[in-house]
């Protein structure tokens, strides 16, 4: 009888383990992490995909930036060109002004040795006028010829005086109007020459301003892609990091859901040793009992 009441008292806390089992069972069936595991999951793989997507949009306005860049540097160098060309031009037409100036130099030289060949041949004939007259004043007086046939000496020196000035009128006429000729069109080149300097001054300045702006444009456009690459090294640092994160996270969920299968894969087999031990003590105290009602019978 001691033994029944003992075995009795051993199925009633088997019986409450049982049920505490039961209810642990479904307290774990009830707050599955299964489902908190795949939401965190999903959770993080959205953040994955909005990384993904702004990286896609950094890398396309890099490349459009990097496309601007290679713009703006053609266009450098085509006004460098440009430049490199007007001063070229600058130089030549340089060339040709020194050359023209140098030529009204020589002209002028030329036109003043003219001048002074000029005065030099008017007192030469001065000279030899007032000598001819001087002979002609000595020989009037002793020099005559018959009655009807005197020489006419004062005719023939005004004669000779006409000729000599009119000699020396018309060379200094050509050489003033050769001088006067090349002195104007000397004037007109180097005019010429002066606006064809002014006007390339004026382009080299304007490309001058263009090649500024170019690179202080060059400059903007550099910084804006620095900062781009900055942003992207950044979000690809962030992307890198929340992965390796979710990862982390993702290995600790998969062990805890394989802790709790381990768990409660542990607590199904304690459950089913606790439900042989039942069976066995049921079956055993229905002996006992049988023995004692065959006893009590007898």
């Amino acid at each position: 009888l001691h033994q029944v009441r003992f075995l009795e008292q051993q199925n009633k806390v088997l019986e409450t383990k049982w049920n505490l089992l039961q209810q642990q069972g479904q307290t774990v069936t009830r707050k599955s992490l299964e489902p908190l595991f795949e939401a965190y999951i999903n959770n993080l793989r959205r953040q994955l995909d909005s990384l993904t997507g702004e990286r896609g949009r950094l890398d396309s306005e890099l490349r459009n930036m990097q496309d601007m860049v290679e713009d703006f540097k053609n266009k450098y160098e085509d006004e460098i060109n440009r430049r490199t060309g007007a001063e070229n031009e600058f130089v030549v037409l340089k060339k040709d002004v020194d050359g023209a100036y140098m030529n009204k130099v020589e002209l002028q030289a030329k036109a003043d040795g003219l001048a002074d060949e000029i005065n030099f041949l008017r007192a030469l004939y001065e000279a030899e006028l007032s000598q001819m007259q001087q002979q002609v004043s000595d020989t009037s007086v002793v020099l005559s010829m018959d009655n009807n046939r005197n020489l006419d000496l004062n005719s023939i020196i005004a004669e000779v005086k006409a000729q000599y000035e009119d000699i020396a009128n018309r060379s200094r006429a050509e050489a003033e109007a050769w001088y006067q000729n090349k002195y104007e069109e000397l004037q007109v080149s180097a005019g010429r020459h002066g606006d064809d300097l002014r006007n390339t001054k004026m382009e080299i300045s304007e490309i001058n301003r263009v090649v500024q702006r170019l690179r202080n444009e060059i400059e903007s456009v550099k910084k804006q892609c620095a900062n781009l690459q900055a942003a992207i090294a950044e979000a690809e640092e962030r992307g890198e990091m929340a992965l390796k994160d979710a990862k982390s996270k993702l290995a600790e969920l998969e062990d805890a859901l394989q802790k709790a299968k381990a768990d409660l894969a542990r607590q199904l087999r304690e459950y089913q040793e606790l439900m042989n031990v039942k069976l066995a003590l049921d079956i055993e105290i229905a002996t006992y009992r049988k023995l004692l009602e065959g006893e009590e019978s007898r």
